[in-house]
């Protein structure tokens, strides 16, 4: 087994400044999160529930337009394709997208389904209930070939294809076999922010990036055991073909596991963690754009660990810039070499 590789923070920097010029394509679930901000100071009278007083109501880019938007944000070039239904939800992601100066031709409107709303309600910086409107159906043939379409246009100019599967219907056999087949041909990276159910779905791709939970539910353990992290890692790139698992750790970090590497472990960077949502979202964005800026796996995981690490630290599903990060691989010179 080889010695871990030196990670120096001259390097990722550099990766850094490289970000404008690199291209991602985006495939996954469209979703609109929608956050209600107010104040409890009692309990409603009808049920031992709060009673949640109303400040403000904000829209944010959900799902896999998340992923697009921390693209963006953090430099890069996205092109997202997914779908949304033809209503208020779906005109407000286009808005979203249009002011952001995103990509809208892969945005397929779909009559027969509603754009996905996750509506999350908070008070005093706490989450108090989420309510999801979803309808997950098969796509249909129309959607599936305008889909291909814009990928078979887009995927020539992207360096990296990342697909963000929420479990919406979006990330199925006859969207995605079709999407590997031509990403191999060309020779471009695949990865995934996998669901446990679909794990079957993703042999052959370049990496996963999936939570502890995702990883032990997707790695199928002989005699129904539960595995432990070094089991799941390394059974799953063998399972599934990878080159690279990524898995997410909350408070631990992270583990990165590739072929014939020794498993690297990536301690958490968050100071303060004010709010989850969308965190894994940033992982994968980061993780992807560092590799399209031609970052090693290695590197591309140490910056996508900083930038889970910052972006946790806010509330609501947000997104972090360049100078964000930068700042944070200065303030942690004790991780690297410098």
């Amino acid at each position: 087994m080889k010695a871990p590789r030196k990670i120096h923070s001259r390097q990722l920097l550099e990766i850094i400044n490289r970000f404008p010029k690199a291209r991602v394509l985006v495939l996954g679930d469209f979703i609109l999160d929608r956050f209600i901000w107010g104040s409890v100071s009692r309990i409603s009278p009808e049920a031992p529930v709060p009673v949640v007083n109303v400040n403000r109501e904000s829209f944010l880019l959900g799902g896999s337009l998340n992923v697009a938007n921390n693209i963006h944000t953090l430099g890069g070039i996205v092109y997202p394709c997914g779908i949304v239904g033809r209503d208020l939800e779906g005109r407000l992601l286009m808005r979203g997208l249009r002011r952001f100066g995103i990509e809208t031709g892969g945005v397929v409107q779909d009559k027969t389904r509603p754009t996905t709303i996750k509506t999350r309600v908070i008070a005093h910086s706490q989450q108090v209930v989420r309510v999801d409107r979803e309808k997950i159906q098969p796509l249909s043939v129309s959607d599936i070939r305008r889909i291909l379409q814009f990928i078979q246009k887009k995927i020539k100019q992207a360096d990296v294809v990342i697909v963000e599967d929420y479990g919406k219907g979006v990330v199925e056999p006859s969207l995605l076999k079709p999407l590997l087949k031509l990403a191999k041909r060309l020779k471009k990276p695949v990865l995934v922010d996998p669901k446990e159910k679909h794990f079957s779905l993703y042999k052959g791709v370049t990496a996963i990036t999936p939570n502890r939970s995702e990883a032990y539910g997707g790695y199928n353990a002989s005699n129904g055991r539960q595995p432990d992290l070094e089991e799941a890692g390394r059974g799953l790139l063998k399972q599934l073909n990878l080159q690279a698992v990524l898995i997410t750790l909350g408070e631990e970090g992270m583990a990165l596991f590739e072929k014939n590497q020794p498993t690297q472990r990536i301690p958490t960077t968050a100071r303060e963690v004010f709010d989850v949502s969308g965190a894994g979202d940033t992982v994968i964005a980061a993780f992807g754009l560092s590799l399209a800026a031609g970052a090693t796996l290695q590197q591309a995981a140490v910056l996508s660990n900083l930038a889970a690490g910052i972006v946790v630290g806010k509330l609501g599903t947000a997104t972090i810039e360049p100078n964000e990060l930068k700042q944070a691989i200065r303030s942690r010179e004790d991780l690297f070499n410098a």
